[in-house]
């Protein structure tokens, strides 16, 4: 049977490679959101790996899931000796707080859990029901709208990362409730299957983090 010519990707075009590396430099490629550059990127990655290479960068392609980015090589990061020789960093490093670590690995929990039902491909979450995930680990407040415009500062903050995406409210429905979110399963690629089977004693260090920020904020509070 001949295959649909409208099924087959066309040849990259003359400033394809180019396109790819500037967009990957620039952030996450998803399939969803440029299909003709994905599937340029599908038939060159082999040449933006080289390309990249030079900058200590390296490709990480997901075909099943549908992103690509770039994160500097592991050897780069490694790498010792005189620090005249030693690339600076491309790619720079972003800290995490702990309320916002925190909830990446209580979505990327969900997310595993959300596979293992195999019911749809996409985890949509509402902005209450990741306020109740975060709520039990936070200190107890007695300020419900303060402690509310927190857990959006880190629902904003996760936004920025490109792990969660804000949906648009339906057609005459409001964003009342603040609205719905897509956990975007990039969150995997950084959250990976063995740091998930350690989450149990990841959560015990952050109950234990946790009771210490609280008894330090009592001590700070019984000495003014």
């Amino acid at each position: 049977m001949n295959e649909n010519p409208s099924d087959v990707p066309s040849p990259p075009g003359a400033n394809a490679l180019s396109s790819l590396v500037i967009s990957l430099l620039k952030g996450v490629l998803y399939l969803e959101n440029d299909a003709p550059l994905w599937n340029a990127l599908i038939q060159l990655q082999a040449r933006v790996r080289d390309h990249i290479a030079v900058l200590g960068l390296e490709l990480v392609l997901d075909e099943a899931e549908g992103y690509a980015f770039l994160r500097a090589r592991p050897e780069i990061e490694a790498e010792d000796g005189n620090p005249t020789d030693k690339l600076p960093r491309l790619i720079a490093r972003r800290p995490l707080s702990f309320p916002v670590s925190l909830l990446l690995a209580l979505l990327r929990k969900k997310l595993a859990e959300f596979d293992a039902s195999g019911e749809q491909t996409r985890l949509i979450l509402a902005r209450d029901e990741i306020v109740e995930l975060l709520r039990l680990f936070l200190p107890e407040s007695s300020n419900e709208a303060r402690l509310i415009d927190q857990i959006d500062t880190h629902i904003n903050k996760i936004v920025d990362l490109g792990f969660l995406r804000r949906l648009k409210p339906a057609a005459g429905s409001s964003a009342a409730g603040g609205g719905n979110f897509e956990v975007r399963r990039i969150l995997k690629a950084f959250v990976d299957a063995q740091w998930l089977a350690e989450f149990d004693d990841r959560l015990g260090e952050y109950r234990a983090a946790l009771a210490g920020e609280t008894a330090a904020s009592h001590s700070d509070m019984n000495k003014a």
